[in-house]
């Protein structure tokens, strides 16, 4: 009777219901935690003015958290692997109300880039995304590509929620106020909601469903986990991170600049914004959409998908010049891309040892952050030399090339009568 336990563990079991509950607490963490690069957004011309700084110094504070949020983020990874992600979650709870909180209470610009750098992108933002991120791959297995699409829905929810309530107490209390409200609102909930993180991910079970229908591709990357791509794990480390650049700088050249694409086209700024709202939405049916399709087909084959799918939309924007044509393109941009960085979370699950998770779905996380960062300046660069958008697109198309390549080689690599023949062969 003593031994009665271990019966006790199938709530901890991947895909059960404690795995459910799990990942809608992710969700709100994930939406509370990341909404920061969308306040930057709204809160810039407040901040401008008060500091009375040049709009190119103002925009700083978000170039800097991105930057601090993509490296925190393998920071947050390390933290997670050794001790469990409640303890990122927590020193992310802090930071992010510290930074809003000092924020607030910034003498001059300099001190508030700083701060964003270090205390909301660093040490606050980076724990409510690639930590997150890994520990859901780690609670479900059958259904792991779906759940970690919900958790990184995320992301884009904040940017649905944030912007119009952070607009409404800026109108009523002042940015300064409304960066407090935030702080205590983020200090509050995200140290509570971490605590319900506590419980270990499941142990002792395959990292593949079991029986006759699992998919093939799962039951190969679990075997594969000691040799990614019968490559060394620094090695295959390093071409995902390219790919994840590379696809990144293209994603991010119509998120970035759809509006002032807009204004060049004649058409009001108003527009543009909301021609970048409604990629966001159609990010998250991306999201979820694609999720599903990684648990039947994997995760390369869907970043192949995915990011192919992106580069027909970019071809798109390149003779598109009507107001309804651009909605509709910027949609299918949404629809196409959403699904594309989550993916590159469910290959590291597949392909890596789950000991190490956390770590490298940071770096991969980080990469794509990078690639978004230089996908905001690099095709800037472009027109400021050519004065022209389309060859900005073309630009970015070149990129999406890249990744495509890079994908289709590791996707080669993984077949289990190439190469890589070998360590395919142990699962059989």
């Amino acid at each position: 009777m003593a031994r009665e336990a271990p019966s006790q563990t199938r709530p901890s079991a991947p895909d059960s219901r404690q795995a459910v509950v799990r990942l809608l607490v992710t969700l709100a963490l994930m939406t509370i935690g990341t909404a920061g690069m969308y306040i930057m957004a709204v809160v810039l011309p407040a901040v401008q003015a008060d500091f009375g700084s040049a709009r190119g110094v103002a925009s700083l504070p978000y170039t800097i958290m991105m930057v601090g949020f993509g490296l925190g983020g393998i920071l947050m990874g390390h933290l997670s692997d050794r001790y469990g992600v409640t303890v990122p979650l927590l020193v992310g709870a802090v930071g992010l109300g510290s930074g809003y909180i000092l924020s607030a209470l910034a003498s001059n610009i300099w001190v508030f880039i700083a701060i964003h750098g270090v205390l909301l992108g660093t040490l606050g933002g980076s724990s409510a995304f690639a930590p997150l991120v890994a520990d859901t791959s780690l609670w479900f297995v059958r259904y792991r590509g779906l759940a970690v699409a919900v958790a990184a829905s995320g992301n884009y929810l904040s940017g649905t929620i944030a912007p119009p309530v952070v607009q409404h107490f800026i109108l009523e209390a002042g940015w300064r106020q409304t960066y407090i409200y935030l702080g205590l609102f983020c200090l509050v909930t995200m140290a509570g909601l971490a605590m319900l993180m506590r419980a270990p991910p499941p142990t002792g079970h395959s990292n593949v469903p079991q029986g006759k229908n699992r998919p093939r591709h799962l039951a190969r990357a679990a075997a594969a986990s000691d040799r990614p791509f019968g490559m060394s794990p620094g090695r295959a480390q390093l071409l995902l991170s390219i790919a994840g650049v590379a696809c990144c700088v293209a994603m991010a050249m119509p998120q970035v600049h759809i509006v002032a694409y807009c204004i060049d086209l004649g058409f009001s700024p108003a527009r543009g914004a909301e021609m970048l709202s409604l990629m966001l939405a159609c990010g998250i049916a991306s999201r979820l959409f694609f999720g599903a399709v990684c648990d039947r087909i994997g995760g390369l084959r869907t970043l192949l998908l995915t990011s192919f799918l992106q580069m027909i939309a970019l071809f798109m924007f390149l003779p598109t010049k009507g107001l309804v044509s651009l909605y509709i393109v910027s949609a299918l941009f949404g629809l196409f891309q959403g699904g594309i960085v989550p993916t590159y979370a469910i290959i590291v699950r597949e392909y890596f040892s789950p000991r190490e998770a956390g770590a490298r779905v940071g770096t991969v996380i980080m990469a794509t952050m990078l690639g978004m960062a230089l996908g905001g300046w690099l095709p800037g660069k472009v027109y400021d030399t050519s004065h022209s958008y389309f060859l900005a697109f073309v630009f970015c198309i070149g990129w999406n090339l890249l990744n495509l390549a890079i994908v289709g080689f590791l996707l080669y690599r993984s077949r289990p009568t190439g190469p890589t023949a070998g360590a395919p062969a142990r699962a059989a």
